[in-house]
């Protein structure tokens, strides 16, 4: 025989969770305010969306597209001297004299983070020639900041050493020790 439970049970304990959440809650999802970049069916066209995001904030100069090539972590450490970061893993790489974007895998168009790595790549192709940079350090924190953005209308966090960033945009040398 069933054991019989009071009819209110459930919606007092529901009441209570109500009373006891912060209005200030954040929901626990965000929709994502303009999920065509979800709809591209190509790099390319993932590519022509992204770079409407940027003109959209009148971030430089939209250039011709890059060259854009997926690669694996070996072929990205071979790469490094184009940027180094601090014992991280690359996720992408820009290199201005070929004005190629070089993603590093697994990536793909279907999830924000590595769409957003594509992203901050754009920035650099943008940057390049745009004006003097003391290094390539330089240019970060504002693909960096860009990367954010995109990522936070998505409801999304960029995983980001603010602090590597800072230091690589110092344009110092970084093994300096006294003879």
């Amino acid at each position: 025989m069933p054991v019989p439970r009071p009819a209110g049970l459930l919606p007092a304990a529901l009441s209570l969770f109500v009373l006891l959440s912060p209005a200030h809650a954040a929901p626990a999802f965000t929709l994502d305010p303009d999920p065509e970049w979800r709809r591209a069916a190509t790099l390319a066209e993932l590519t022509d969306v992204l770079e409407a995001w940027l003109d959209a904030r009148g971030v430089y100069t939209r250039k011709p597209p890059p060259v854009i090539r997926l690669i694996d972590g070996a072929q990205a450490a071979s790469l490094q001297g184009i940027s180094a970061r601090m014992g991280q893993r690359t996720r992408g790489l820009y290199d201005a004299a070929t004005g190629t974007v070089y993603l590093v895998g697994p990536w793909s168009m279907d999830r924000a983070q590595d769409v957003s790595v594509l992203l901050h790549e754009l920035v650099h192709h943008r940057q390049a020639g745009a004006r003097h940079w003391y290094c390539g350090g330089a240019q970060e924190p504002e693909a960096y900041e860009l990367q954010s953005e995109w990522l936070a209308e998505r409801g999304l966090s960029a995983r980001i050493d603010r602090i590597a960033v800072v230091l690589e945009a110092g344009c110092t040398p970084r093994d300096i020790h006294p003879d």
